[in-house]
């Protein structure tokens, strides 16, 4: 594939990602009445719909912060596993969307791996 449309591919996926969690993070931190009532199913309670909201939305950011974009995608996959899992065992079935977000985060964080390894070579330094 030519690396001007994975450039531009990754810019796309980077954007969609950005828009949907930002929204999303959005309406956990303004207390959309869906988001209260998932939560409530959920029945952590809701001081984890506004940290919820807090990643998604920060995560968003660091899509676009230079040097970063890997913890962005990183963050975004993980909070994603947990969507899902709480569709499968709490929520019921709707989980396609957090699986292809979940997805479109990990394309990121694979494009973006070379970042994490400075975040291991800094513990290998601190070990010695």
């Amino acid at each position: 594939m030519n690396d001007k449309i994975k450039h531009y591919g990754l810019i796309l996926i980077r954007v969609i990602l950005a828009f949907a969690f930002f929204a999303a993070g959005s309406a956990k931190l303004a207390g959309v009445d869906m988001m209260v009532a998932t939560y409530d199913t959920i029945g952590v309670g809701q001081w984890f719909r506004y940290l919820t909201g807090i990643i998604e939305i920060s995560s968003a950011v660091l899509l676009f912060a230079p040097g970063k974009q890997a913890y962005g995608a990183a963050l975004l996959v993980c909070t994603m596993i947990g969507a899902v899992l709480a569709h499968l065992f709490l929520l019921g079935p709707g989980s396609f969307p957090a699986i292809f977000l979940g997805a479109l985060s990990g394309v990121v964080l694979f494009a973006y791996r070379s970042q994490l390894s400075g975040l291991r070579q800094r513990r290998v330094r601190q070990a010695q």
